[in-house]
């Protein structure tokens, strides 16, 4: 008799990329993964750290972190792009639409995050964990973008 092979679940496999793909963040303070996904199929990935040919938060320090910014507050005193901004340029940059796609992340966006997912025609959205920004929660909900969360 075969042994049955347990595989994960489409919902498992796409997050544990994105558990993955969040392994290389430079982030100081949260490594987030993203994973963009259409019929089964990846379209893009992205994690938080700072833009090409910059200098790594690693090396120079972390301005939220030196000045005790909380999480979910003060975006625009970071260094680095969130995963699913990453995500959405790596998309973006070779011409990839995302209209009716889902996204898998280890964390819920931010609003900012939240905003551009809604205007790149994000239909879903899985998370691991949350995030202290309930307006992108609200937002989200407006543009009627579903938010699922699961445990792996």
């Amino acid at each position: 008799m075969k042994k049955k092979i347990r595989r994960p679940s489409w919902d498992e496999y796409f997050m544990e990329i994105a558990q993955l793909v969040s392994t290389r963040s430079t982030c100081l303070r949260r490594q987030v993964g993203a994973v963009i996904v259409k019929e089964r199929h990846i379209l893009a990935t992205g994690y938080n750290g700072t833009p090409k040919g910059i200098t790594h938060c690693e090396v120079v320090g972390c301005l939220r972190e030196k000045l005790k910014v909380p999480s979910g507050e003060r975006h625009e005193l970071c260094r680095g792009l969130h995963a699913e901004q990453n995500a959405l340029l790596q998309a973006a940059l070779y011409g990839i639409s995302l209209k009716d796609a889902t996204l898998y992340c280890t964390n819920q966006p931010c609003i900012i995050c939240a905003k551009m997912l809604i205007n790149a025609g994000i239909k879903e959205i899985v998370i691991l964990d949350g995030y202290p920004d309930p307006m992108a929660k609200e937002m989200l909900a407006e543009a009627k973008i579903r938010i699922r969360k699961m445990k792996i």
